[in-house]
């Protein structure tokens, strides 16, 4: 883990100081970004390995350099852990529906920033195991573990590496219901705190993007009180 590319998107230059020692502290290599526009052209140009991105930037926001990050296939799957200012829930859930991997609030320990950023190169540089699986096929949903692509009725999916984890992790278990701590343990791991909301925002998302009609999910379904569970028998209707 050493070594790898970290890009620090912060007006603030105090914060950018802090996060920047410390993360060289850990041997990582850091770059730096005081807005939206310098931080896109240095991930085309540097190819960082995660992003730190703060909400609240000059001219464009946190919230449409994550999205425009997302929307790019070179950049789909690339870790964005998000810093915001604000503690509200809204602004926390809508930085990851626009596909943030997960967040913290100012101010923030710089362990825990540390752990944090630890836990998610952890999770994107180790795939989940696939269990001998390459490739599940079913109905109108076909996905491929090994190369990370998802149709549905033959169309490319973009999905998050997040978002890909959970689908992975529910369509091997059908019709199994599993509770948030499970989905967060088996996708974010169990290193760090991790908000169980986040496991909502991401079912949420996921649905988006496979579901015929995300308000009356048929695959992905929700057992309130408990968690999820993949239905592989809506796949034959």
């Amino acid at each position: 883990m050493p070594g790898r590319k970290i890009l620090i998107v912060e007006d603030e230059p105090d914060i950018r100081k802090l996060v920047h020692y410390n993360l060289t502290q850990e041997r990582f290599k850091v770059l730096e970004a005081e807005d939206g526009e310098k931080a896109l052209k240095i991930v085309r140009q540097e190819k960082p390995d995660l992003v730190i991105l703060d909400l609240m930037l000059p001219s464009l926001s946190g919230l449409e350099v994550c999205r425009i990050l997302r929307e790019r296939p070179e950049t789909a799957r690339l870790p964005v852990l998000m810093l915001t200012a604000k503690a509200g829930e809204a602004d926390r859930v809508v930085g990851l529906e626009m596909g943030a991997d997960d967040y913290l609030t100012k101010p923030f320990s710089p362990r825990e920033l540390t752990a944090r950023v630890k836990a998610i190169l952890r999770r994107s540089e180790l795939p989940s195991p696939t269990e001998g699986i390459e490739l599940y096929e079913k109905g109108p949903l076909k996905i491929n573990f090994s190369t990370y692509e998802t149709f549905v009725s033959g169309k490319a999916v973009r999905l998050t590496l997040k978002e890909f984890e959970l689908l992975r992790f529910l369509v091997q278990n059908p019709n199994r219901v599993l509770s948030r701590d499970q989905l967060l343990d088996r996708v974010w791991g169990s290193e760090v705190f991790v908000d169980p909301r986040t496991v909502d925002v991401h079912i949420r998302r996921l649905r988006k993007a496979i579901e015929k009609n995300d308000r009356k999910p048929e695959w992905v379904l929700t057992v309130r009180g408990v968690g999820y569970k993949f239905d592989d028998r809506a796949l034959d209707k």
